[in-house]
């Protein structure tokens, strides 16, 4: 019986007891896992999506205000990147750990020379409203053709 009771004790105490396994404790955010919809696409046609994993442990990632560009996405071959509108990620106000998965399609991939392939990839990174950029992340190498 003392045994069966030490159980139920355990059993009680950790059974409330639930680890975030993505929690931070960082405000800063971080992202991870990127992948690709594919590794060739045909320039002026084919679609890329790009899909991520991101954390942010006091979940200010995201603006109301659609003119807010947040998520910068470069091609390696260009100087500059593009930035993109991300809408915001929890409550309004609310200080809590998120993570989840954030997708964004790119159109008209492109290619740069006269001849019928490049390759290139492209850096993720990530703002939130506190100023804070996330890490980098690269894509694999992809083909564009003709």
């Amino acid at each position: 019986m003392k045994t069966f009771i030490s159980t139920v004790i355990v059993i009680v105490l950790f059974s409330g007891c639930k680890p975030e396994r993505f929690y931070t404790g960082d405000p800063k955010p971080v992202i991870s896992k990127v992948v690709l919809n594919q590794s060739t696409f045909k320039q002026f046609t084919d679609t890329v999506v790009i899909s991520f994993d991101y954390v942010d442990g006091d979940g200010d990632l995201g603006y109301d205000n659609a003119d807010s560009l947040s998520l910068e996405i470069k091609d390696v071959r260009f100087a500059k990147a593009d930035y993109y509108h991300v809408r915001p990620l929890a409550p309004a106000g609310s200080q809590i750990n998120i993570h989840g998965t954030i997708k964004v399609t790119l159109k008209n991939v492109f290619l740069l020379g006269a001849g019928s392939s490049e390759t290139t990839k492209f850096q993720i990174r990530i703002k939130d409203r506190m100023q804070h950029w996330s890490n980098i992340l690269e894509t694999k190498t992809i083909s564009i053709t003709k």
